[in-house]
């Protein structure tokens, strides 16, 4: 909900088999007098997905529409709890190692076929297969010989996820984990079918093959237009499924969504324009969501750029600290952004919760919300960049939205005022940009991380060397040993500590620049009842609907 990339303020021809497949809209009947109207809720998703394939995703769109048309073990439930979903029940070792899970009875796919233990086994161990690419197998890596097996030093047999029958999986973990429960509500921990995925690249954008285990199906798909779902009629809990249809929008501009809205056309949006914020809030129009993650840029450290003095100047640490702490971030939430953002003074985001029980941010304090123009200019000095002349002219990429441009051209106007450093913007359409970023082709780059579940390990473990989601080709072999020892420790002190430790040394090296902490601000049709917005970033509508 992916920690999932945030793309808010496409891949045009992938969607033609979805299009051929559904009819388009030509065949869509076109309601009169006589016709019942529908019980219909419209949320506004913003772009084109990348991907819908559970494991391939990274990103909260995504994920919103993959987290309706599939479920896991468990699932968010309100107030974050992790409740059975395609599970009925689990029984849990004494030790915290073995999980064995009992499949609902009337758990069926949406061609219904019954779901079983069986395709929970196939979908992690595709996960866990190194050429599926899936950038997320890392989050597989708490299943007993879970890396060994992807990095091939183990087979099939010495992996720690059985089907003891069609009803029974047995999950054998590496190490204790409290939190592993809803983990299995995450994408990545999806069932799929191997009848349907194995040997299909296209399975995931063909609407015969995109069948799911959730409440919803996918009736049509309209590249840059909308995604239209459908009851699925062969979901376990049909009965509290109320919608008639659920439809996803795709509109990037933030006024034209709003006025969307203001017309009737959609009824739940969020990220409005900064500009409208205050109005939308005292009208009771919009309300502001807590939502459990970190805006921030991210620097490529990789030394993948043609240009050595790029390659030289964002590969000082002191050049980096420097660009941080020019940034006046109680500025940028104040002034620019206006929606009741807290300015970050570290990675991981405040809300989430340490294994003591505690704040994990209550006493970080890396970065001062106004910035630090005097510290900065001394440590752009002692690396040697005394004058603007001296400092070469950089690029800053990042995905269009008018809200993401308008925090840019803020902090291109700080580093230029306070550094002399240029910036160059540059922004891509969201598909266009994720590829840009993950694969190390740029040289500065908005990013933004948003839970997959309640633990700073969620926001760590993504900077371990070579992780799939690390986008700035950062390697520290120290905060590697904190992070990995992390992971086995199970005193909640012990671990605590170590989790510190690591933060310390990536707030340390700086390869990302934390600006604020996310909020969500959502404005939605008060008629829409029924849904859930998760802090974690998704929205679900399984028992959504329009009143009246």
């Amino acid at each position: 909900m992916l920690g999932r990339l945030n793309g808010k303020s496409l891949a045009l021809a992938s969607m033609v088999l979805f299009l051929a497949a559904c009819g388009g809209k030509s065949e869509e009947k076109v309601a009169t007098s006589s016709t019942p109207k529908k019980n219909t809720i419209s949320y506004n998703l913003g772009t084109d997905p990348r991907t819908i394939d559970p494991q391939l995703n990274t990103a909260v769109d995504g994920s919103i529409v993959a987290s309706n048309v599939f479920e896991g073990l468990f699932a968010e439930g309100e107030g974050g709890k992790s409740v059975p979903a395609a599970a009925e029940s689990v029984e849990v070792s004494t030790d915290g190692l073995v999980y064995k899970f009992k499949i609902r009875e009337g758990a069926k796919w949406s061609d219904g076929k019954p779901v079983t233990a069986h395709d929970f086994v196939y979908s992690w161990k595709r996960g866990l297969t190194a050429d599926t690419a899936m950038e997320y197998a890392y989050q597989l890596f708490y299943i007993k010989n879970g890396e060994r097996f992807y990095n091939g030093e183990v087979g099939e047999v010495d992996l720690g996820v059985k089907a003891l029958d069609d009803r029974t999986l047995e999950v054998t973990l590496e190490n204790s984990t409290p939190y592993f429960l809803a983990l299995t509500s995450f994408p990545a921990y999806f069932p799929l079918r191997e009848d349907v995925v194995k040997g299909n690249s296209s399975w995931a954008i063909d609407a015969k093959t995109y069948i799911g285990n959730g409440p919803f199906k996918i009736k049509t798909w309209s590249p840059k237009e909308s995604i239209l779902l459908v009851p699925n009629e062969n979901y376990w809990g049909k009965s509290e499924v109320k919608l008639d249809e659920l439809r996803f929008d795709m509109i990037v501009d933030d006024k034209t969504y709003l006025n969307a809205f203001k017309s009737g056309e959609v009824d739940i949006i969020d990220s409005p324009p900064s500009s409208e914020i205050p109005s939308l809030l005292s009208s009771g129009e919009g309300k502001i969501y807590p939502y459990l993650g970190t805006y921030f840029y991210v620097v490529n450290v990789s030394g993948n750029n043609s240009n050595p003095e790029i390659v030289k100047f964002l590969g000082d640490s002191r050049v980096r600290k420097a660009l941080a702490l020019s940034i006046n971030k109680k500025l940028l939430v104040e002034q620019v952004t206006k929606a009741g953002q807290l300015p970050a003074k570290s990675f991981v985001p405040a809300g989430i919760v340490a294994t003591d029980g505690k704040d994990f941010t209550a006493n970080s304090s890396y970065l001062p919300a106004e910035g630090d123009v005097e510290l900065a200019q001394k440590l752009l000095a002692e690396a040697g960049y005394t004058t603007p002349e001296s400092i070469p002219k950089l690029t800053f990429t990042f995905n269009t939205g008018d809200g993401h441009a308008m925090v840019a051209q803020a902090v291109q106007d700080m580093w230029k005022k306070n550094l002399g450093v240029n910036i160059e913007l540059k922004n891509e359409e969201w598909a266009v940009f994720q590829t840009t970023r993950n694969s190390l082709n740029y040289e500065i780059a908005r990013h933004g991380w948003i839970a997959d579940y309640n633990d700073p390990m969620n926001f760590l473990d993504m900077w371990l060397t070579g992780g799939g989601n690390n986008a700035a080709g950062y390697s520290n072999a120290e905060y590697d040993n904190y992070v990995k020892e992390a992971q086995k420790e199970s005193d909640p002190a012990k671990r605590t500590a170590l989790l510190h430790k690591a933060e310390d040394i990536l707030m340390s090296d700086m390869p990302v620049i934390p600006l604020y902490y996310y909020t969500s601000v959502v404005v939605a049709n008060p008629k829409a009842k029924g849904w859930i917005k998760s802090p974690l970033g998704g929205y679900f509508f399984k028992k959504a609907y329009m009143e009246n």
